[in-house]
C-alpha cells in the first residue's frame, strides 16, 4: 500500500521497495496500539483504529518504527520524531474514565508531597493480582495499574509503586535510534528521592515472600 512504501522509501531512500504489503485497522488493540508482521517478503500491519484519523506523518513515523523493528535496524527520522513526541503528549487528549478512591487517595498523597500538584490525574485502576508484574504506566491510555496484591498493603507501600508510574508519567521517555529508554539517569535519580525508598523495597520484597511467590523478576514495568 502506498503509506507503507512512502514510509519505507523515506527511511531507506536507497533501497527499492520489493514487499507485498498489507495495512489493516482494528478494534482489537487498545488506543494507539500496532504491530507488524513479517515473512519471507511478506509485510503486514495492524494498527487500532484510533490510527485512521491521525496525521498521515506520524503514522509513516510509526510505521518506519515497525519497521525498525523488523529489520534489527537503528535510525532516527522526522516522522519518527513526531511519532514519538505524539506519544508523550497523548495523555492530554485520553479521557479519564476509569479510577478508585484508594488509587486516587494514594495519587492525591504523592502528588501533594513530590509533584507539587502538578502531575494532571490519569486513569488508575487495579491490575491483576500479579506477583511479578507489580505496577505499569501505558502511555497509550494514560493509565496507571497497580497490582491488585496491594489491595490490603500499608498505604506508604502504595505511595511508593504509585510514585514510580508517576515519574512515568512525568518523566516519559527518551528515544535514540528508534530504542525507547524508560529508566533513565534522571528517573533513577528521582526515584531515590522517595522518603526511605531503600525500606520500601524490603517492604516490597518481604509481601512478595509472604505470598510465596519464588520467582520474582522484576518490581515495575
Amino acid at each position: 500500500m502506498q503509506l507503507i512504501k512512502e514510509a519505507f522509501e523515506k527511511l531507506y531512500p536507497n533501497k527499492i521497495f520489493n514487499y507485498s504489503v498489507k495495512l489493516k485497522y482494528t478494534a482489537r488493540f487498545k488506543p494507539y496500539n500496532a504491530n507488524v508482521r513479517y515473512t519471507k517478503n511478506n509485510l503486514e500491519f495492524s494498527l487500532s483504529k484510533q490510527w485512521k484519523h491521525i496525521s498521515k506523518d506520524i503514522v509513516i513515523g510509526l510505521i518506519q518504527s515497525l519497521l525498525l523493528k523488523v529489520f534489527n535496524d537503528k535510525k532516527q527520522t522526522i516522522n519518527i520524531d513526531l511519532y514519538n513526541y505524539f506519544i508523550r503528549n497523548l495523555h492530554i487528549s485520553i479521557p479519564k474514565q476509569k479510577s478508585d478512591p484508594t488509587l486516587e487517595s494514594s495519587f492525591n498523597r504523592v502528588n501533594k508531597e513530590y509533584f507539587y500538584n502538578i502531575v494532571e490525574i490519569p486513569n488508575l485502576e487495579w491490575g491483576s493480582n500479579s506477583k511479578r508484574k507489580l505496577g505499569s504506566y501505558d502511555y497509550h491510555t494514560d493509565t496507571i495499574s497497580i497490582s491488585k496484591i496491594f489491595l490490603d498493603a500499608e498505604p506508604e507501600l502504595l505511595d511508593y509503586l504509585m510514585y514510580h508510574e508517576m515519574l512515568h508519567k512525568k518523566i516519559k521517555f527518551k528515544n535514540k535510534a528508534n530504542r525507547s529508554y524508560h529508566h533513565t539517569k534522571e528517573f533513577r535519580l528521582r526515584e531515590n528521592e522517595f522518603e526511605e525508598h531503600k525500606e520500601m523495597e524490603r517492604k516490597i520484597k518481604d509481601l512478595i515472600r509472604k505470598s510465596k511467590y519464588k520467582g520474582f523478576l522484576r518490581y515495575f514495568s
